[in-house]
């Protein structure tokens, strides 16, 4: 299907046994939840899927299981995270085998390529399928800027539809808007600044805490692109101590946290990653608990 970049769109966590093997019941669970509460898309095997760590077969179970648990109700759309342009390529045809609707492609990992690098990098990757591909920007985490200069080469590729907009600069997401307008949709990637990146322009988000609070971040959502701020604002500073959480290293461990003590899902995380645990949880599991409780004195 076409993905229409309007929406809350979770980066979905990778849910996991005791012994680090999927769970692909929780992972059918928690996609149910997902769509229950009137998300638009999925992501998954984002950062939070924990793609880097899944093995080749592991990735491609995940895709199965949530193609065969959502079956068309929104859109699937795949992580796509290698080290190499003949492996991310190879990746882009088998999941358009699968039948996933589109792509969310990291730059190369472990190398900071330059301009020229990171233009053939992504074009080799839509030619290699048909599918549509959401650019990843975080500089931050990858050293890879995918600047307007950048963008505007790439969308000689007509798949590349949209872009997950990461920098943690708000302007970013008005020079893109103004030069690409409808050619290109700006995703918000970073939860603590939806709110924001809506007020400019953004439709859409892949949220990290989305996983914990979906109905919260569609409501929020939904509240900004129709210009409603004041209520928008009320609920942002709810949950913006919550979402504060999506921003940093452990930030998969604290997503997976924040869904344990509300769903009764695993917080389990793959090595090297570990699971939190004294203060650092402690502290957690105090930010979601106030923000249960803020959200509730709201009426949420």
């Amino acid at each position: 299907m076409a993905i229409q970049w309007k929406g809350v769109f979770p980066a979905v966590t990778t849910k996991l046994k005791p012994d680090f093997s999927l769970d692909t019941d929780a992972i059918r669970a928690g996609l149910e939840r997902l769509i229950a509460n009137g998300v638009s898309g999925v992501v998954m095997m984002g950062m939070v899927g924990e793609n880097a760590q899944l093995a080749p077969e592991e990735k491609l179970t995940v895709l199965r299981t949530a193609l065969d648990t959502v079956r068309g109700r929104v859109p699937v759309i795949s992580g796509l995270a290698e080290t190499s342009t003949a492996r991310a390529a190879a990746y882009a045809r088998e999941a358009e085998k699968l039948g996933v609707d589109g792509l969310m492609v990291f730059p190369g990992l472990t190398y900071k390529s330059d301009a020229r690098e990171t233009i053939a990098f992504y074009r080799s990757v839509a030619q290699a399928s048909r599918l549509e591909i959401l650019l990843y920007n975080n500089p931050r985490g990858y050293g890879v800027d995918l600047t307007p200069d950048v963008v505007a080469e790439l969308l000689e590729s007509p798949t590349i539809t949209a872009i997950k907009e990461e920098s943690y600069d708000t302007t970013r997401v008005t020079d893109l808007v103004s030069r690409f307008g409808d050619r290109l949709a700006v995703v918000c990637g970073v939860d603590d600044l939806i709110v924001e990146s809506a007020a400019l322009g953004a439709r859409a988000w892949v949220s990290g805490m989305a996983n914990a609070l979906p109905r919260e971040s569609v409501r929020l959502l939904e509240l900004a692109v129709a210009g409603d701020f004041a209520q928008a604002r009320k609920l942002y500073a709810a949950l913006t101590p919550l979402f504060h959480l999506d921003t940093v290293v452990k930030l998969v461990q604290h997503i997976k946290l924040a869904e344990h003590l509300i769903t009764g899902s695993a917080e389990t995380v793959k090595p090297p990653r570990l699971d939190l645990a004294g203060e650092e949880r402690e502290r957690t599991i105090a930010i979601v608990k106030r923000t249960l409780e803020d959200l509730k004195a709201l009426g949420c």
